[in-house]
């Protein structure tokens, strides 16, 4: 509990400064007796307009600006008002006063980067245990605290959702936590008043212009994650472009880690045989083997080690961690068949994503399934059909998540990738393999039926989801579950085209 005199941030408190908060929220609809009411500015609405509702269940005082303040009514009576210019900037520091977040307890480690950031999480939480600790994990696919899962909203939280998850993480003795930490997170302060004390950085490849504008301004939004505001050193693996330019402008000491000897990096991937590898650096060598399929996921193992190496683990306990662990990631890279044909589903939904979790497949004919999500960045569908065209022998492209925008519309732009890969000769895919189905459900019939019993099958874009949003209408809808059934059953569908 705090007093409102005494929270972070410069906000003007109209009202008893002496009132005590014991709680934060953005949701008036989840606010708890005696807690501080965070009554933003949104697109669509002001939060001040539901105001009435958080005071009914308890609020003791409302943080919000000053035209959040125009709008609360007499209603309000005696309770506080904070009143800030920026209330979103500040809630994050608020939150962790409030919640009295510790930057050691739990022992933060924080992932960005484009691809890669779930499963990267996943390996990292996976070796923390092998080392004994007790963990807490947050990012896409779950939020595990000591071993509880519980679902997951987005990939960050809202900073007072994710600084009321450290509090529960401390008060269960997790000694250590893995997140992935989103450009919109960063944008948005959700992780203000949080403190790394290692920060990852994967990749970045085009997505979410939608948002950013640009990938100049998307890669600002992750650079801030290199900065000493939220965390103590980094690791960056040398993927990229991008990525050498964070290793020169990172405002924290950052190791690199890369493949080879192309870069010159603190930590280097060699020996590499299947997926076992070598990584060698500055504390010796660890023989490790990355839990799941592709090269890319020897990156990402990798970036986890190295990252334990860097906030102080030892060598030899990490070498020991590292000999025989396991991890399964929920619709990342995940075998839901091994064979006749063997088929995959991953979240792969940029075109670099697609491109790398091609690459990493063995099997003829290899087919791939793929579509391009509604209400987000335009410019990257005809780049997925590329990368599925140059990368695949048979490309099937059909529906993800279209939310209010034309399915119809979505799947061409997708297909105008495919068809220009085939028309410049950088397609894999002949012409008449190409080809569009409206159901999502037939075109992972038809991708069974083209792999026969001696390919593989990439089912892409919605790994892990449990349903398809069409706007206001979301229907229960699991790659897993229906590329299982459609194997199983080995029929020869009928197209819609």
């Amino acid at each position: 509990m705090m007093k409102l005199s005494e929270l972070p941030g410069g906000a003007v408190v109209h009202g008893d400064g002496n009132i005590t908060v014991s709680g934060v929220s953005l949701d008036s609809r989840t606010v708890s007796p005696g807690g501080l009411y965070a009554a933003l500015p949104g697109a669509n609405a002001h939060g001040a307009q539901f105001a009435q509702q958080a005071l009914d269940r308890g609020a003791a005082a409302i943080l919000t600006d000053q035209a959040g303040r125009d709008l609360l009514s007499e209603a309000v009576g005696d309770i506080p008002v904070l009143c800030h210019p920026a209330p979103r900037a500040v809630l994050g520091d608020i939150a962790a006063a409030v919640y009295g977040t510790d930057p050691q307890a739990p022992a933060l480690f924080g992932i960005t980067g484009t691809n890669g950031k779930t499963t990267s999480t996943f390996i990292l939480d996976a070796l923390l245990q092998k080392l004994g600790k007790t963990t807490g994990l947050i990012g896409t696919v779950a939020t595990v605290i000591a071993g509880q899962e519980q679902p997951s909203a987005r990939t960050t939280p809202e900073a007072p959702d994710l600084h009321r998850l450290f509090k529960d993480m401390r008060d269960q003795g997790v000694e250590a936590c893995s997140m992935e930490v989103s450009s919109h997170a960063l944008s948005q302060h959700r992780v203000d008043g949080t403190h790394f004390t290692v920060a990852g950085f994967t990749n970045l490849s085009q997505d979410h212009l939608d948002f950013h504008g640009s990938m100049e301004e998307y890669y600002r939004a992750k650079a801030l994650l290199f900065t000493p505001e939220f965390a103590s050193r980094g690791v960056i693996v040398l993927a990229d472009d991008w990525a050498r330019r964070l290793a020169r402008e990172s405002q924290i000491p950052a190791a690199t880690v890369a493949a080879g000897v192309e870069d010159s990096a603190d930590y280097t991937i060699g020996d590499v045989d299947g997926l076992a590898f070598t990584l060698s650096g500055p504390h010796g060598s660890i023989r490790a083997q990355s839990p799941l399929p592709g090269d890319f996921n020897i990156s990402n193992t990798a970036l986890a080690l190295a990252m334990l190496l860097e906030s102080g683990v030892s060598a030899e306990e990490l070498a020991s961690a590292a000999k025989d662990f396991s991890v399964r990631v929920p619709g990342r890279m995940e075998v839901v068949s091994e064979h006749a044909p063997r088929a995959i589903v991953d979240y792969s939904h940029t075109p670099d994503a697609i491109e790398k979790a091609l690459s990493g497949l063995a099997g003829q004919p290899l087919v791939v399934v793929c579509g391009a999500g509604g209400e987000r960045d335009h410019g990257k569908r005809p780049l997925m059909g590329r990368a599925a065209a140059e990368n695949a022998d048979v490309v099937i492209i059909t529906d993800d998540n279209p939310r209010s925008e034309d399915p119809a519309t979505i799947r061409a732009e997708v297909i105008s990738g495919a068809r220009a890969a085939v028309s410049d000769g950088t397609s894999r895919a002949a012409a008449d393999a190409v080809v569009e189905y409206a159901s999502r459900r037939e075109a992972i019939e038809a991708a069974v039926a083209a792999a026969g019993t001696s390919g593989t099958i990439l089912v892409a874009g919605k790994g892990h989801e449990p349903g398809q949003d069409y706007g206001e209408t979301k229907l229960p809808f699991d790659d897993r579950e229906i590329t299982r059934a459609a194997v199983s059953q080995c029929g020869s569908p009928t197209a819609n085209r």
